[in-house]
């Protein structure tokens, strides 16, 4: 950047502080009982952090804009109950939260840098604290999924125990399970099966049947996303960066199983529902226009626990487990049951077996 630039720049920035600090806020205020002028010295400092640190014009561009951006919002919402000191503290996580990269390419310490942002952001917004963990991968640990579809009631304890655990949007009734009651004698014949189906069951002359993410060995949605904001882990788990993605939908369109939701509006919990106990690849919060879906539970599973599912299932019809572990009973099933999968002919191989007794 120019010398002639850069002065145009401390001018004119020096133009607005002095401007800030002879009139009065928005609000009728005058200087001293609103903190809108207090913003701008910060501001300034992010300018000179741009202008006297040697930087490419792509990360000096990106903290620019970034300086603008938060003194802008600091201006608008000048007139807040929150402090001084915890105003700047947001206006810092949201710029350092603005440009962080994919959390797939990030250090241990990157990633642990972040989930500390991301809670120390929701303290700041409701008073109220959350335990959001960054744990990765264990090693010889590969999850799959088994589904007993003799035991199976459709009874939807699963699909309520996942909506809770995974804190999904409430107004739209999103759910990450479907359960599907089938017609004896009718085959696996989905076009056919009732998934809002309400009266008590198990209904006779009907079997029941659950869906979700299956996370394949070779999933088609994570090669389509054009940002990589979807990907597979090395414990098997298909998971979203939602800071990353874009809302476009084409691994919505790439699932053979349905396996994927969007959020057309801004999820809402009601504060009292949250499940404070989250990971950063699995049910924090999310925000509007991204993808969701199933991620076994990774808060609970790379925990040593068994997905909400599993644990709500009033008749054991369904089983998880380290695919690797040759005493684990997932590895029983598969070696002892006939079990099939899905559309095994697509060449997906996903980690989820359907069997009867």
């Amino acid at each position: 950047m120019s010398n002639t630039t850069k002065k145009w720049f401390s001018l004119n920035l020096g133009s607005r502080k002095e401007n800030a600090s002879s009139s009065s806020c928005s609000c009728g205020k005058k200087e001293g009982n609103c903190h809108s002028a207090d913003t701008f010295p910060q501001q300034k400092d992010g300018f000179d952090q741009v202008f006297d640190v040697p930087m490419d014009r792509r990360t000096a561009f990106k903290k620019l804009t970034a300086s603008l951006l938060i003194g802008a919002g600091a201006v608008s919402t000048s007139c807040s109950l929150v402090s001084g000191n915890e105003s700047k503290e947001k206006a810092q996580i949201d710029w350092e939260e603005q440009f962080k990269g994919n959390y797939k390419l990030m250090s241990e310490e990157e990633k642990k840098a972040t989930v500390e942002r991301l809670a120390r952001s929701y303290e700041l917004r409701t008073g109220k604290t959350i335990n959001l963990s960054s744990q990765g991968p264990e090693e010889n640990v590969l999850f799959g999924y088994a589904f007993n579809i003799s035991k199976c009631q459709g009874y939807m304890d699963c699909v309520n125990a996942c909506v809770e655990e995974n804190n999904q949007d409430r107004n739209s009734q999103m759910q990450y399970i479907r359960i599907h009651e089938m017609k004896d004698g009718k085959g696996f014949n989905f076009n056919e099966a009732d998934d809002n189906y309400y009266h008590e069951v198990p209904a006779e002359g009907h079997f029941y049947m659950g869906t979700q993410c299956f996370h394949c060995d070779n999933p088609p949605c994570t090669k389509v996303c054009p940002v990589q904001a979807t990907w597979q882990e090395e414990d098997g788990l298909v998971v979203i960066d939602y800071d990353w993605c874009v809302g476009c939908r084409y691994c919505m369109a790439a699932c053979p199983y349905d396996g994927r939701r969007f959020n057309w509006s801004q999820p809402e919990v009601p504060e009292a529902e949250i499940n404070k106990n989250q990971h950063y690849l699995g049910n924090r919060l999310r925000k509007k226009g991204v993808m969701e879906k199933c991620t076994f539970c990774v808060q609970r599973s790379r925990a040593g626990k068994n997905p909400a599912c599993v644990e709500a299932c009033p008749t054991g019809a369904r089983i998880f487990g380290n695919l690797l572990d040759p005493n684990s009973t997932i590895r029983w099933v598969l070696e002892n049951k006939k079990v099939f999968r899905l559309k095994e002919d697509l060449g997906t191989e996903p980690k989820f077996w359907y069997f009867m007794d």
